[in-house]
């Protein structure tokens, strides 16, 4: 994996000096918000990283190599790709091989920063296990995000708003149990729905300090055999959602999906933008805070995980 891995320069120092980086996945700027947000966002991120002292390590597959550490030219390169893909972890030797620019979504960037012994990464929401919605329930299909199966295996600290409110937060919750992920809050009892800061359900256990918080993943991953941790950062309180109007939004977009019949990968790029249009634009605000803020996060967990 050392071969088809390239660091920054800046990245590489870090990681032989031993300071704390933060990794980033590059879906959001390629897939996950609409021009110009995306790119603002993207850069946002990455300066909360330095504010807070870590180094950003945004991930993506770039001329047949993978990229740990994005300028904003290589942002901009991946946002404009006609030929772009949205990589999982399955589609990063593929996309290497075919010389095809790659935006990484969270089970990619986990494999990513897990062969380059990044431990720390930041971001919107992890994906989960889809609800099922007519067609599907109908064939027996279950929709199941690969984010959950990497966290599983790598570890890595994923620092998010939880899960998409889309999702079936619930069978979520239990397929992060049965793959032994820590559910862990940050100064929340509840866990997190993205758009809102609380779906109902419980955080495993809950962290108001983030030095302890990185003592608890120390003493995870001290257990042979360990994976990841999942970390949930609510949405700024500001900005946050209530539980109802998001699910207004959800039943609607649903709804849309399955008249259109999208399903797979392409069910949540568009129930996003189906959300994103019937807030106003609320939606798209949130997810930009909250990104901004879960790589803060990050980088001071990055930066107590050092001490």
């Amino acid at each position: 994996m050392d071969d088809e891995l390239l660091l920054t320069a800046e990245v590489s120092a870090a990681l032989a000096e031993n300071r704390p980086v933060v990794a980033l996945e590059s879906s959001i700027v390629a897939q996950g918000l609409p021009e110009p947000d995306n790119l603002r966002v993207g850069q946002a991120m990455q300066d909360a990283v330095r504010q807070n002292g870590a180094i950003p390590a945004m991930t993506a597959v770039l001329d047949g190599r993978l990229r740990v550490g994005l300028g904003a030219d290589d942002m901009a390169r991946l946002a404009a790709a006609a030929d772009g893909r949205k990589c999982g972890a399955r589609d990063l030797g593929p996309a290497m091989a075919l010389g095809l620019p790659g935006a990484t979504t969270v089970s990619a960037t986990v494999r990513i920063a897990a062969a380059a012994g990044i431990s720390v990464f930041g971001t919107g929401g992890i994906g989960g296990v889809h609800r099922m919605i007519a067609g599907r329930a109908a064939m027996g299909r279950v929709d199941a995000s690969a984010d959950l199966l990497a966290m599983s295996l790598a570890p890595v600290a994923v620092v998010s708003s939880g899960a998409k409110s889309l999702l079936d937060l619930p069978t979520t919750l239990e397929t992060l149990e049965a793959l032994g992920v820590p559910v862990l809050g940050y100064r929340c009892d509840r866990f997190p729905a993205f758009y809102t800061a609380d779906s109902d359900l419980s955080v495993s256990y809950r962290f108001d300090d983030p030095a302890l918080l990185a003592e608890a993943l120390r003493a995870h991953w001290s257990l042979a055999g360990a994976g990841g941790a999942l970390v949930c950062n609510p949405p700024p309180a500001d900005l946050a959602m209530t539980p109802d109007a998001v699910e207004v939004l959800v039943q609607d977009a649903t709804a849309a999906a399955a008249a259109a019949g999208v399903s797979g990968g392409a069910l949540t790029p568009f129930i996003l933008s189906h959300m994103r249009r019937a807030s106003g634009g609320q939606t798209l605000r949130v997810n930009a805070a909250l990104a901004i803020a879960n790589a803060a996060l990050a980088a001071q967990l990055a930066v107590c995980l050092k001490e």
